[in-house]
Formats: C-alpha cells, structure tokens, sequence
C-alpha cells in the first residue's frame, strides 16, 4: 500500500523562515529503502504508524518500532528495512528550507525553530502527537473540502515546533508573548469598563484607569467608536438592559434601575428610540431579532 502526494509546492512559514514541501507519502515498507541523503537545506520527517524494522543513519543501526520518528537532514545518510513479518507502516514528509534574495534566512535566536534546522539527525518516540497531526494532514488531502489548502498549511506548520519540542523534551520555553501595546491596551480598558460597570460608570472613572483626561478621553472614544462617553455608556446599558427583559422577570422599572437609568420613563423612551419599540413589546418579541434603527442618544 502507497499513498503519495508527490510533485507539491506547499509553503509555510515559521518565524520568518519558508519551507517548501514536496513530497508527503504514507507506505507500507515492503521494499528495503537503499542508503540515500538529502541535500542542503532539506528535510525528511520520518513517522512509524505501526510495524517494526531498522534503520540505518550513518552506519549506525537503529531498531524501528510503532510511534518512532526520526529526522534526516543535510547531508544524513541513512536506509530502512523492514521485518518481514511486520513491515514497517511510515508517513513521511520531505521540505526544503527556501532562501530569499539569493541568501539563507538566518536562524532566530532563541527560536525553537532554530533546535528544528540545526538538528540534521533526531530519533525517539513520539511524545507529541505527531501521528494525530499526519492523519489530519492525509485526511484533508482525502476530503479536500472547502479550506483544505489552509488546513493543510496550517498543519505543516506545526510539525518543525511539535519536533522541536520532542528534541527539548519538555525544557520551558525561553520566548513569550510581548505585552499589549497603548492602542490595544485602551480598547481592552474601555470594552471591559462599559462591560462590567456600566450601572455607575462615570467619565472620570473611566479617564483615571485609561490615566488620560477627561478631554483625552472622550477624543479617544469618538476615534475608536465614533460616540461620546454618555453614548457608550447608554448603549452598554441598554445592552444588559435586553438581556434583563429577555431572560428574567423583572419590571420595567426594576430593570431600570438595575441598569442605571434614573427612572423607568426614561428608560423606555431612551430603549424605544434604541431599538425602535418599547421595552414591553421587546419582551413579547424576545426571539425575533430586531434592528437598531436608531442610534444611541
């Protein structure tokens, strides 16, 4: 039995770096794979999925047993045999590092990509899961439903990490995310802060956790969501105020206070200018999405 995707030009990126892959290929190893080595740059990932065999690397020998990958790279030699008894059932990928402007990407420093490109020979169990990433990737080749290219992509681009680990063996990761910066840092503040107090917000609050003015603030809100500090704050809380008449049975004018609208009259005309009719009516209407077909005073 042999399935192969052969003759491909599937490329990836990991940090900053392109591979290339040419050939995925799952096959029972009837035959002996003679000595051969591949050239600079490329890559052959080996993974037995069930039966037994050795490898030569190197002219050194190596027993083969299900859930044993091995890597090749420059420049490796090596050859498989299969037991007779129990041929060996291998996926195999084979990628190329690619250059650009006529140089070799360097290596990231402190990358766990760069454990993957300067290690031309690896052998070990599969601690991983790497066999679950290559039955995905031969399961979406099979179905090629809508978005299998991307699966596809996505997949191998997790297979020079998932070794990479399996070479660390479990070492913590010396890289981390970077902090938010200012941008991203205030939009999380001002969605969290009209989320979750909204019943007394006040502009001040606000302007004190964001460390602007009052002035900074309210430039801020009209940049990012077009509306002044008293818009936001009455649409988020006509927003918990739908959730309130959908899903409790609390009186129009309980939820009004419970949303911090100074009466139940001006509660149910600020809704009604919202969503275009009375929170009554809204209730009864509770399954039915409805437009905004106003907008928030």
């Amino acid at each position: 039995m042999r399935i192969a995707y052969s003759d491909l030009d599937i490329r990836f990126s990991v940090d900053q770096m392109e591979f290339c892959v040419l050939n995925i290929i799952y096959e029972r190893l009837s035959r002996r794979i003679p000595p051969h080595s591949h050239g600079p740059g490329c890559y052959e990932i080996h993974y037995i999925d069930s039966g037994y065999g050795k490898s030569i690397i190197n002219g050194v020998v190596y027993t083969i047993s299900p859930n044993t990958i091995y890597v090749t790279g420059p420049g490796v030699e090596h050859s498989q045999i299969s037991d007779t008894q129990n041929p060996m059932c291998e996926y195999c990928i084979y990628m190329r590092l690619l250059k650009k402007g006529g140089k070799r990407l360097s290596h990231p420093s402190r990358s766990i990509l760069a454990a993957f490109l300067e290690t031309y020979f690896w052998i070990g169990q599969d601690t991983e899961n790497l066999g679950t990433l290559f039955q995905s990737i031969f399961q979406e080749f099979s179905q090629q439903r809508d978005g299998y290219i991307l699966q596809i992509q996505s997949l191998l681009q997790q297979i020079p990490v998932t070794l990479a680990r399996c070479y660390a063996q479990g070492k913590p990761s010396s890289n981390h995310f970077l902090p938010s910066d200012l941008h991203n840092s205030n939009t999380v503040i001002i969605e969290e802060f009209f989320l979750y107090e909204y019943q007394n917000c006040t502009l001040d609050a606000l302007a004190e956790k964001l460390r602007l003015s009052n002035r900074q603030t309210e430039r801020l809100l009209q940049k990012q969501y077009g509306m002044t500090f008293t818009e936001k704050r009455t649409q988020a809380r006509l927003a918990a105020a739908s959730v309130l008449l959908q899903e409790t049975s609390l009186s129009i004018t309980e939820i009004a206070q419970e949303t911090g609208f100074s009466s139940g009259e001006y509660f149910t005309n600020t809704f009604r200018k919202h969503y275009g009719v009375s929170p009554r009516a809204y209730r009864k209407r509770s399954n039915t999405p409805l437009s905004q077909n106003a907008s928030t005073p």
